[in-house]
């Protein structure tokens, strides 16, 4: 009868360790990684979803038309970053840039990854989109022309705003198709480095860029080095956020020294060469995310700076280039 208690003490021991173990493992889930959906806003425009065969695949995308539509309106692309979605975007982003289309009368269009990731300018990437070689240089550049003529969008005054992969995708609409998108921002991004960079650059047109990058992301590293979180999501090495602006700047013909300034929790380095600007925008208290304050990112990406309006400040970005 001995040897029964003790197999019953183990296994109440067992059943106790497993319940301490799941409940300690829910707490560092919602500690970590749980983050509360924001509160969808009330819009005075439609979100309609859509889709088109491009490079014999099928591509979807969500397009979210403001009541008050200016007149030959221009176009804000927005882009989500790894194994992600135009609605995941959205929520992500607090409905910020449908907000902000609401209030200065912008189309903004959400395109889909293929099986939720962008083929950017980094070689390092064990995801389809990467070893497809996806043309999503080419379906970005099909969708503009579909919308000048579904949504009568100025195709002079098109833009792309990109989260973490989302922004490595905007690199390489600034390098490789830089005579249609009139400028970029991208957020939570790096250039690749040299020896895990692939893409062609257009040295014959140039376009402003935007890099807003937190100085404590733990996935993207400001200063440069391997992209990893928890060991996953390998892309190989990239150029501190430093570096990647002035390569940006020396690619459109800048060699002055950047103007910087500093205000509460941002340092902003700008370069100027004629109608070109590239603006690298530090957020000292800043992670793996979007700042802004309509929703905080999953804590496992580190800090999410709500005392900065990233949105309104990339669309001020992108105001100021259509001069």
């Amino acid at each position: 009868m001995n040897w029964m208690k003790v197999v019953a003490k183990i296994l109440l021991w067992a059943v106790a360790g497993a319940a301490v173990l799941t409940t300690l493992g829910a707490a560092l889930f919602y500690y970590y990684v749980y983050t509360p959906a924001p509160e969808p806003p009330h819009l005075s425009g439609t979100l309609t979803r859509n889709a088109f065969e491009f490079a014999g695949l099928r591509r979807s995308y969500s397009i979210y038309l403001p009541q008050d539509l200016a007149p030959n309106p221009p176009l804000v692309f927005a882009l989500h970053g790894s194994d992600g979605s135009a609605s995941r975007l959205r929520i992500e982003t607090g409905y910020a840039f449908e907000r902000l289309a609401d209030q200065h009368g912008f189309a903004l269009v959400y395109p889909n990854g293929f099986e939720g990731n962008w083929n950017g300018c980094n070689i390092v990437g064990e995801y389809s989109a990467n070893a497809r070689d996806i043309d999503d240089v080419g379906y970005l550049s099909a969708l503009i022309d579909r919308l000048v003529v579904e949504a009568a969008i100025d195709p002079h005054r098109v833009f792309a705003i990109g989260v973490s992969r989302g922004g490595h995708m905007a690199f390489r609409l600034a390098l490789e198709a830089p005579s249609r998108f009139r400028a970029i921002a991208a957020v939570a991004a790096n250039l690749p480095a040299a020896d895990n960079f692939k893409c062609h650059p257009n040295e014959e047109a140039a376009t402003s860029v935007m890099i807003m990058n937190g100085v404590r992301d733990p996935m993207n590293p400001f200063e440069g080095g391997e992209v990893r979180l928890l060991g996953l999501y390998n892309r190989g090495s990239v150029l501190s956020a430093h570096a990647s602006a002035q390569y940006f700047a020396r690619l459109n013909g800048s060699t002055d020294a950047p103007t910087i300034s500093s205000s509460p929790g941002i340092e902003r380095r700008v370069w100027r060469d004629g109608a070109v600007e590239i603006e690298l925008a530090a957020i000292q208290r800043g992670g793996h995310s979007l700042p802004q304050s309509y929703r905080r990112a999953p804590r496992i990406l580190g800090p999410t700076a709500a005392q900065f309006d990233g949105p309104n400040e990339i669309w001020t970005f992108f105001e100021r280039q259509s001069h």
